[in-house]
């Protein structure tokens, strides 16, 4: 067992390792030195600083290494430098962040060979090294959130995702009310806000089959969705009318047609895919105009992972099985999301589909701490970010991987951000519906 888990952190670090590579290297040294947003580090930062944590984690922590570079510490400290203030910092070189987070590699790779996966629950099944596959994977999304905002000619390029139909798919899903087990106690490298596992009783609900479309989405606009103020929270209001906001991010209106901007390329705004890069205000307005509302974060789980025949929560929606290329789009395999409908085999037991991959989906849900939650390994992963500053999302995205997404993932952030790669789809209350035990 203990060389099937220390194979399975080899390949996740490595694939991890690999994405950064394809990154950072489609562009050259000007691209990954500038800032391309004030909202986002330099490439380099990300770059280096993915080194920065795996040498403070793995080397030091879990091998009792001897610090290799403490001196940057604290300039690849996220919480000490906010983003808009990390170009006027003393960063590493390309080259030479390349070499630091390479020779970092290495020596955690002897230290793997090395430890033994138990006797604590910093390496107990390989924790630590799981946790620093995610953080990377998790740097490898902002880094792909970036390049949405870079200027300038494609530096990326992917298959297109499988076809999808909305045909013969019902609008909603009732989803029967009663208990569930959300969270868990027993996935290994899951992260400390997803822990522990508790029980929750949720009312009967209806549930959007697929994620609001461009399409569906475009509908909210040209009723005039951005300039009623009926639909929106005030913050909200407020945002879009300081910002002149009118549309989801990168789209714009040209000769009578919707476009946008994705990844270098302009192209038509496609009706039947996920809307992208809307915020909470956003997806909260539309779900009011439509005479909706966003699903809570325990109806989505519940949505996601319960199985009414078995009375169990799944890993996936559509079983316990690690996703695969039918059961997803995930890890930048495409660079966009699948059209509405697709991927029929990663549905749910109540036939929900892409609650896993393609976009991020915005709930009604704070982020806040589950009954009995214990911060792991370190206080600013999750805890300092609890409150209701904070709205969660949910389901990962097409460039979120396997490794940091799964059915009990919680992702978290402002409910301005819209540069992040975040949809939703929308939920009603079944009053009359008579709830199952």
């Amino acid at each position: 067992m203990s060389q099937e888990l220390r194979q399975r952190a080899v390949e996740a670090l490595t694939a991890a390792r690999n994405r950064t590579a394809v990154l950072t290297t489609c562009v050259d040294d000007d691209d990954l030195t500038a800032q391309h947003s004030p909202l986002m580090s330099p490439l380099v930062w990300d770059l280096a600083h993915i080194g920065n944590q795996e040498e403070q984690w793995l080397l030091r922590t879990v091998g009792g290494r001897e610090a290799l570079r403490p001196e940057i510490d604290s300039i690849y400290d996220a919480f000490e430098h906010p983003r808009s203030a990390r170009p006027t910092l003393p960063l590493l070189a390309p080259a030479e962040a390349r070499v630091y987070a390479s020779d970092v590699r290495g020596r955690v790779l002897d230290i793997l060979e090395r430890t033994p996966l138990e006797g604590g629950p910093l390496v107990d099944s390989g924790f630590a090294f799981g946790m620093i596959a995610q953080h990377e994977q998790q740097h490898d999304e902002t880094m792909l959130i970036t390049h949405q905002l870079r200027r300038g000619p494609a530096a990326l390029s992917a298959p297109e995702p499988p076809a999808g139909s909305t045909r013969g798919l019902p609008a909603e899903v009732l989803v029967p009310g009663g208990p569930f087990t959300m969270g868990t106690s027993t996935e290994p490298w899951a992260l400390d806000n997803e822990r522990p596992a508790h029980q929750r009783i949720v009312p009967a609900y209806f549930i959007d089959t697929t994620p609001v479309t461009c399409g569906a989405y475009q509908a909210f606009i040209d009723d005039g969705g951005y300039r009623d103020e009926r639909w929106w929270a005030a913050e909200g209001w407020d945002q879009i009318r300081r910002h002149d906001i009118g549309a989801p991010l990168f789209w714009r209106r040209e000769g009578g047609q919707w476009l946008r901007r994705r990844f270098g390329v302009s192209e038509p705004v496609p009706a039947d895919e996920p809307v992208l890069h809307v915020s909470w205000y956003e997806a909260d307005a539309y779900a009011r105009w439509a005479g909706r509302r966003l699903p809570t974060e325990a109806e989505w789980e519940k949505a996601a992972r319960h199985d009414p025949r078995t009375d169990r929560s799944r890993r996936y929606p559509w079983g316990d099985e690690d996703p695969t290329p039918l059961h997803a789009n995930l890890g930048q395999r495409h660079l966009r999301p699948a059209p509405a409908g697709g991927y029929p085999e990663g549905a749910s037991p109540l036939g929900v589909r892409q609650l896993i991959g393609d976009v991020w989906e915005w709930t009604a849900s704070d982020f806040l701490p589950y009954p009995g939650f214990a911060a792991f390994p370190y206080r600013e992963y999750s805890e300092v970010f609890f409150g209701s500053a904070h709205k969660v999302l949910r389901g990962g995205s097409f460039a979120v991987d396997p490794v940091a997404c799964r059915g009990t993932f919680r992702n978290w952030d402002l409910p301005v951000r819209r540069q992040i790669f975040s949809g939703f789809r929308t939920a009603r209350d079944a009053a009359g519906h008579e709830e199952t035990a």
